[in-house]
């Protein structure tokens, strides 16, 4: 036996054993072994916990803008915009990345001008080498200081060297990394993105790269101007993709000096928003129109119960959100009578009986 037959003998064996060794052993899990849980939310439907959402945009739209004032709300421990959920919340932890404004003269002052809490607010320094998806210093930022958001600013960042957005296999390999990191620490992760050129496409379509990109997230945001030529600060978010929940409302917004200021739930879909024929925008919405039409209908009959009045208007559809605003609109206030909270119109009920209004702890108006 010749001894390069022996040595390539020995080869073929050193190969069979290391693909045994590396051979993963089958394990069956059951569904009973499973303990279900519910998704938790940074903000519902939009950004959930323990999940990556995605937030695309044209160029100067104020995508930045917008996560930077949500950032601040976070810190505060403040509700977020429209949400149902009036539960108090401890201040957060938010990690900001970002490689297209500096800190000092944008990211801060930003932050700042949205009275958040600068001590919450961190950065992971890239003096020496930049941050991908899957370098080790996102899990151990997010661990070691407790962060509840995350982030990245933008995708094309921090993809990594040798990465291309098109290569869906290259893609799905990094945004595994990440997924895996937001669900073993519970932090909302948000990749803020631009959007290709594909204006006559769908919203989904428009994310740079692969689809595979559009597919790992969980959630995706979207950011556009909206018809109104007298604003051009005004703008619309829609969600253009959500799995985890029913899609949410449009949220219209401005964008200023001073920062952000949130003005309504809308009814329009991602396809609308992004089309020339977007509804035209008005203050207060249809919606809210309906609601405070409604509430000074049942004020006809005088006070009423704080309890009865929410019931009926959550029977017919609308949102606590819409019904806080709607009440305001009309004028509403409310009134305790020993233990009990009504609503009432002022010069229908409150001179009359001169009952004197409080704020009613349980259904506070902004």
């Amino acid at each position: 036996m010749s001894a390069i037959f022996i040595k390539k003998e020995k080869e073929v064996l050193r190969q069979n054993q290391t693909m045994e060794e590396q051979k993963t052993e089958l394990e069956l899990v059951k569904a009973s072994e499973i303990t279900p849980k519910s998704v938790e939310w940074l903000w519902y439907p939009y950004i959930p916990f323990g999940k990556v959402t995605l937030l695309q945009g044209d160029p100067g739209d104020g995508k930045s803008q917008l996560m930077l004032a949500l950032s601040a709300l976070a810190s505060k421990g403040k509700p977020f915009p429209f949400a149902d959920d009036e539960e108090k919340r401890e201040p957060m932890t938010v990690i900001y990345q970002t490689t297209e404004d500096d800190a000092d003269d944008t990211v801060v002052p930003r932050f700042i001008a949205s009275n958040g809490d600068r001590d919450k607010l961190l950065f992971i320094r890239e003096n020496e080498k930049s941050l991908t998806f899957d370098d080790d210093r996102i899990r151990s930022a997010i661990e070691k200081s407790g962060a509840r958001l995350l982030i990245l600013d933008p995708l094309s960042s921090y993809i990594g060297d040798g990465c291309s957005l098109n290569a869906a296999n290259e893609m799905r390999s990094k945004f595994n990394h990440l997924i895996a990191v937001a669900k073993d620490t519970g932090c909302a992760i948000v990749i803020i993105a631009h959007m290709n050129k594909m204006r006559e496409t769908s919203p989904l379509y428009r994310t740079s790269g692969s689809i595979d990109i559009a597919g790992v997230a969980r959630s995706i945001l979207a950011i556009t101007r909206t018809p109104n030529k007298e604003n051009s600060n005004e703008r619309v978010m829609v969600q253009v993709k959500s799995n985890l929940a029913p899609t949410g409302s449009a949220i219209l917004f401005e964008v200023g000096e001073k920062g952000i200021t949130f003005i309504d739930e809308i009814k329009m879909t991602a396809e609308q928003a992004f089309s020339s024929i977007a509804p035209k925008l008005g203050r207060p919405s249809a919606e809210c129109e309906a609601a405070t039409a409604f509430i000074l209908d049942l004020m006809k009959a005088g006070k009423l119960t704080a309890t009865a009045c929410e019931g009926f208007l959550k029977d017919r559809g609308f949102k606590k959100s819409t019904i806080k605003k709607a009440k305001k609109n009309a004028g509403v206030v409310s009134v305790k009578e020993g233990m009990i909270w009504y609503w009432t119109l002022p010069t229908v009920d409150q001179d009359k009986h001169n009952i004197t209004s409080h704020t009613d702890p349980d259904f506070k108006t902004n």
